[in-house]
């Protein structure tokens, strides 16, 4: 004697399956965060970005210092996001200023001279998000740079602030956007 088994199996309703299909993807659609090659994670509803021009309030202040510091971020800003550049104030904007820009002996030698100096810069930072206020923060970002004493500072100071400002820059990208 066979037995037929088919016929006591049900199968599942076919239109079961596509209404559970649909619910499941509206409610990964309606959890939207843009993510880009750079690892930022930006809400949708962040349209635009603004730097105000970041001032040089240190002991030594150094011209173009300000304006380097500032083109800096808002041309990593433009090319990490698809926001827009504004010069009002953006659903996500930066204001702040430099504090820090000295220079200090770091490791002294054998004839007790220093071996090597270090030179650090330190911006001050406020940053806004309007449409998520828990991704504001008001932090200090410090970067530096040892150089052999042998040489003036004079004769560094440019590559050196170039690579410190980009450190700098890439340390506030990473806080507003990245949010590490």
């Amino acid at each position: 004697m066979e037995l037929n088994h088919s016929k006591n199996v049900r199968q599942p309703a076919c239109g079961l399956f596509i209404v559970l299909l649909i619910v499941g993807a509206a409610i990964l659609n309606s959890c939207k965060v843009s993510y880009s090659f750079s690892g930022a994670s930006i809400s949708p509803a962040v349209k635009t970005f603004s730097v105000q021009y970041f001032q040089n309030r240190a002991p030594l202040v150094q011209p173009g210092l300000s304006q380097n510091l500032t083109d800096a971020l808002i041309d990593k800003c433009k090319a990490q996001t698809n926001l827009k550049y504004i010069t009002g104030i953006g659903d996500a904007s930066f204001e702040g200023e430099i504090t820090d820009y000295s220079t200090r002996p770091q490791t002294v030698a054998a004839d007790a001279q220093a071996a090597t100096n270090r030179f650090t810069i330190t911006v001050k930072v406020k940053f806004v998000n309007v449409t998520d206020p828990e991704l504001c923060f008001d932090q200090s970002f410090s970067r530096y740079a040892d150089y052999d004493s042998s040489l003036d500072l004079s004769q560094v100071e440019a590559e050196l602030s170039t690579s410190i400002i980009e450190m700098i820059v890439e340390d506030i990208f990473n806080r507003a956007f990245v949010n590490w």
